[in-house]
C-alpha cells in the first residue's frame, strides 16, 4: 500500500512538474500553504506548526517544537488537499500555455464561435481557450447570436475578473484590412501610399494598402 501511495503522489508530482513545466518546490510549498489553511478550519490557528512533507511518498507530518502533532485522521485530509492542489497547478499551467499561445496571436484574426452573452460581454470560443469581446470592441452594426460563427482580430491579454483573459474585437481597423488580405491576396503586393475608403455594409471602411 505504501508503495502505490508513493508510486500515485510521485506521478502526479512528475506530472505536473515536468510535463506543464513547474518546479517541484513551487507544487510542495503550494500543498503545505494548503494544508495549513486546511489544519486552520478543523483546529484553530496553527502557531509554530510546520508542514514536514515527504515528495516521494506524499505522507505528512505536523510538528510543533520537533514534536509530532498531526491529529488523527489527518491524513486524509492532507492528501486530498495535496490532490486538490496538484490539480490545480496543472489547470493554471494549462491556462498559462493557452495565454501564451495566444499572446503571439495579437494582431491576428481568427475564427471563433459566440458561446454565450451575458450583457453586454460577449464571450468567445476559440476551440482550446475562451476569449471575450467587450462592448467597445463590438461592431455597432451587428447583432450576435449563440453559436454563430465570425472572424475575430486578436486585441490582446487583458486583466479581468478572472484573471488574465484573451481580448477580441469585431469592431478593430486591423479586422477589416486582416480579412481583405485574406480574401484578397493580391493586394498585399500593392503599394498604395494613400489610404482608400470602400463603402460596405458595416460602414465606411478605412483600409490601408501595405
Amino acid at each position: 500500500m505504501a508503495i502505490q501511495a508513493r508510486t500515485e503522489f510521485a506521478s502526479a508530482l512528475n506530472q505536473v512538474c515536468s510535463e506543464r513545466g513547474i518546479e517541484p518546490e513551487v507544487v510542495i510549498d503550494s500543498i503545505k500553504h494548503a494544508i495549513l489553511a486546511a489544519y486552520r478550519k478543523d483546529y484553530g490557528e496553527p502557531e509554530g506548526i510546520i508542514v514536514d512533507l515527504n515528495s516521494e511518498t506524499g505522507e505528512v507530518v505536523l510538528t510543533r517544537d520537533k514534536k509530532n502533532v498531526t491529529p488523527s485522521g489527518f491524513g486524509r485530509i492532507a492528501a486530498q488537499t495535496a490532490k486538490q492542489v496538484i490539480l490545480q497547478k496543472i489547470r493554471e499551467a494549462e491556462k498559462n500555455a493557452v495565454l501564451s499561445e495566444y499572446s503571439s496571436k495579437v494582431g491576428t484574426i481568427i475564427s471563433g464561435l459566440v458561446q454565450r452573452i451575458s450583457g453586454p460581454i460577449v464571450t468567445v470560443s476559440l476551440g482550446k481557450a475562451e476569449a471575450i469581446m467587450p462592448p467597445g470592441e463590438q461592431s455597432q452594426n451587428e447583432k450576435y447570436m449563440v453559436n454563430q460563427r465570425l472572424k475575430f482580430y486578436v486585441v490582446g491579454i487583458k486583466e479581468g475578473n478572472r484573471g488574465e483573459e484573451i481580448v477580441v474585437s469585431r469592431a478593430a481597423n486591423g479586422l477589416l484590412e486582416g480579412l481583405f488580405r485574406q480574401e484578397v491576396p493580391e493586394i498585399a503586393s500593392v503599394l498604395v501610399q494613400k489610404s482608400l475608403f470602400f463603402p460596405i455594409k458595416w460602414g465606411l471602411i478605412r483600409l490601408v494598402l501595405v
